[in-house]
């Protein structure tokens, strides 16, 4: 999961691209990095961190031009280093910088393709520049008579027939203009925005509707699955289906913790998503706790389970409280590199307030329950707050499955409900009892709201993956990867022959 933004403007965008990514730091926290260009050269700043903490004055001014692409990371192939820090950039055909969200499964064979077939080298392992250069191949076959909005479209094609995975794209090519592409299954978002100025129409791409409206351009519509966007220079849109087969299944976990909850995904407002999750489980409370109403008070753990709680509160007649204060200073624990670090993260971003636990029976609704480790700390925190009882909600099913897309759940024995019932998962984190949504409930309330989504990519919850490539060996060997230890990272450094002029890669 990373967020991405492109834009064609008719000012500077450097500081316009960096606001935009304020607005999807969320979606990582890892490393920013934001390219510009001018209409003959690249100019490009990114390194490890917040994107408060990448960009200074300094590295603002060197990033002239009115179109750009930029990037928060949140890693889940390739390493943490600067050197996978996005944009990437790649000299030939023409010059092309890309940014990436999602993760490709069959990247390592790609890889090998790369070298023995394509004659291309690649650099780092993120399967993010295998993507670039597998993007700047194909358009080197299909420009053979000339760069032209069809052989972009052409080289697009060739692309999704050779990818597996999911991704959203937004890159630049030199001199020509900004292409965006979204995977044939949709399963990252990609949305379009416009304004319509006094020196005329300029537009934005963006992970997001929030980066989109925050800026001002009003939404447009979202990018359909294996649809490429095309917008030139001078500012004028074309768009193609570009995949002979497509599908919409988003993936359902960005409405459950992912996402904003101002944003609109796919046309599902993500927040009355998880106010709809929050009545299925409600109803499913009412039917398995027989004395549920001997519940003092419901609690969110804030801030993407409130929404779920209060409604579950409302539909089941109980108080509802805050009884956790949330440190805004600190990241989102579930995207924290390391287990020990997430483990450090909750105590030091949570606090319990005695007054809303001492001898009461709470329940507390979470968005969903990955590795267990914050349930484990967050029950623990009640009951040294004073509670009574603690029965602990989650407004997604349990995660079975690794998520192989773009989010960090690769390994099945990290995932605390992998092969365990409720009852053992309960005794693990310690509450007193446990309720989980059920799969089929948190696909229906979205669909309450668009019917026209028939499926999802919901594989860390029914373990489905919807791309037909992910095997029990794939995951074995994946889960063998993670475990092995790391080898040591090349780092780029400014004067990289595949770097634009200008580049600095770390403060």
């Amino acid at each position: 999961m990373c967020g991405i933004v492109g834009v064609v403007s008719k000012s500077p965008v450097n500081q316009f691209i960096y606001d935009s990514l304020l607005l999807l730091q969320h979606r990582g926290q890892d490393a920013a990095g934001i390219a510009t260009t001018d209409g003959q050269s690249f100019y490009m700043h990114k390194g490890n961190g917040m994107v408060r903490d990448v960009f200074r004055t300094r590295n603002m001014r060197d990033l002239p031009g009115t179109v750009g692409i930029g990037q928060v990371r949140y890693p889940t192939a390739g390493s943490s280093s600067a050197a996978q820090a996005q944009p990437f950039y790649v000299n030939a055909p023409y010059g092309i910088v890309l940014a990436h969200n999602g993760n490709l499964t069959n990247w390592e064979q790609l890889k090998d393709e790369m070298f023995r077939v394509d004659r291309r080298h690649i650099n780092t392992t993120s399967d993010s520049e295998v993507l670039l250069n597998v993007l700047a191949h194909e358009l080197q076959e299909s420009s053979r008579d000339g760069l032209s909005v069809a052989s972009l479209f052409q080289a697009v094609g060739k692309v999704h027939g050779r990818l597996r995975g999911s991704y959203a794209i937004v890159s630049i090519i030199s001199g020509f203009g900004l292409l965006a592409f979204r995977d044939p299954n949709g399963i990252r978002p990609l949305c379009i925005g416009r304004f319509d100025g006094p020196n005329g129409t300029e537009w934005m791409v963006a992970s997001e509707s929030v980066a989109l409206e925050g800026m001002g351009f009003a939404f447009e519509r979202d990018v359909k699955p294996g649809e490429a966007i095309f917008i030139s220079n001078d500012g004028k849109l074309t768009s193609q289906q570009c995949s002979a087969v497509s599908s919409m299944h988003p993936c359902i976990f960005e409405l459950v913790y992912l996402a904003r909850p101002d944003s609109v995904l796919d046309g599902v407002p993500v927040y009355d998503a998880r106010l709809r999750m929050g009545d299925y489980l409600a109803e499913k409370i009412s039917r398995e706790i027989v004395n549920y109403k001997d519940i003092d008070v419901v609690m969110p753990i804030p801030d993407s389970s409130r929404p779920a709680a209060m409604q579950v509160a409302k539909r089941l007649g109980l108080n509802y409280r805050e009884g956790f204060f949330k440190n805004r200073y600190v990241g989102r624990t579930f995207i924290m590199p390391g287990q020990a670090m997430r483990k450090k993260s909750v105590r030091q971003k949570l606090n319990a307030m005695r007054v809303e636990f001492k001898d009461k029976n709470v329940l507390i609704v979470d968005d969903s329950i990955v590795r267990g480790t914050t349930s484990q700390e967050i029950v623990q925190m009640a009951r040294d707050a004073g509670a009574r009882k603690v029965i602990f909600a989650s407004a997604a099913p349990p995660v079975k499955f690794p998520n192989v897309y773009g989010i960090d759940m690769p390994t099945r024995s990290e995932l605390v409900a992998h092969d365990r019932s409720d009852e053992e998962v309960a005794r693990i984190i310690g509450a007193d009892e446990l309720i989980y949504q059920d799969v089929e409930d948190m696909k229906a309330a979205v669909r309450d709201i668009n019917p026209a989504l028939s499926d999802f990519d919901a594989s860390c919850f029914d373990g489905h993956y919807i791309t037909g490539d992910v095997t029990p060996e794939y995951l074995n060997r994946l889960e063998q990867q993670r475990k092995a230890p790391k080898a040591p990272v090349v780092e780029s450094g400014e004067g990289d022959e595949n770097e634009p002029r200008g580049v600095q890669l770390g403060l």
